[in-house]
């Protein structure tokens, strides 16, 4: 298990208690503060250091690297054996939509978990509300409970997903599930939507922008059957993900591409 938000997220400890009753012994390698936005990051320059800790009796690793770090350590440096499955999260906000799971720490790393051969789940819960104030919310204590039904919905949910294998027909498995979800909120396989999103930075003057993400979606598709759309309409939405592959480019196009001088 990893996720972006870091060694302090309030889902991490509900979700590996809940992911080890249904699934077996985990292994818990995290990055130590909040990596987000970073998609499929690996530290190249800088040493990546790793300390062993615990909390709430759940033995973890704390790396300084980003979350596709963790899962290259957890596959290939800290153990005797590599992982049977990785599962990325819960993260703090919807991961849907293609800008957004091209850009999630959390979905980079189960995809470094793919790129290792190793069947891979990320999990996202969030809100379409305020934002902002659901994550100050998220993180205040009295919402442990919730956390732990949450984790263990998002735990079944897995186990389901592997009994019936679809980690091994897809390349990589992105969940996302309203935080609210129960055993009775309908569930919905998915496409994720071609969507982006708005203005990224503010200037703070001096030819200095910092990160003041305002929440707006570019739409290039329409969203009737997407990851948003369930999002919307207070659903769990389960996406299978295919890695990048070549787009097939209909006969007369190939022949001018492949014929300029």
């Amino acid at each position: 298990m990893t996720n972006d938000d870091g060694v302090d997220s309030p889902a991490l400890v509900p979700f590996a208690q809940a992911m080890a009753r249904t699934r077996g012994p985990v292994r818990v390698v995290v990055p130590d503060r909040e990596r987000s936005w970073v998609g499929k990051a690996i530290t190249r320059f800088e040493p990546v250091a790793v300390r062993r800790e615990e909390r709430d009796g759940v033995p973890l690793w704390a790396c300084t690297g980003y979350p596709a770090d963790a899962v290259q350590l957890a596959v290939d440096g800290l153990f005797d054996e590599s992982p049977d499955l990785v599962v990325s999260g819960i993260n703090l906000g919807y991961n849907h939509g293609v800008g957004f799971v091209m850009s999630s720490g959390t979905v980079g790393a189960a995809i470094e978990g793919w790129v290792s051969g190793i069947p891979a789940v990320a999990v996202s819960t969030g809100t379409m509300g305020d934002w902002t104030a659901w994550k100050a919310r998220a993180h205040a204590p009295e919402t442990r409970p919730r956390w732990e039904r949450l984790a263990a919905l998002a735990a079944a949910l897995v186990d389901r997903l592997v009994d019936a294998d679809l980690p091994g027909v897809a390349d990589v498995v992105n969940i996302n599930l309203p935080f609210d979800a129960d055993d009775a909120t309908p569930l919905r396989i998915t496409r994720p939507a071609r969507t982006g999103y708005d203005r990224l930075f503010r200037s703070v003057g001096d030819g200095v922008f910092v990160h003041d993400f305002g929440g707006g979606l570019r739409e290039f598709a329409a969203l009737e059957g997407t990851d948003v759309e369930a999002a919307q309409r207070g659903w769990i939405s389960i996406t299978p993900l295919r890695m990048p592959q070549s787009v097939e480019l209909p006969a007369e196009m190939r022949r001018r591409i492949e014929t300029w001088s």
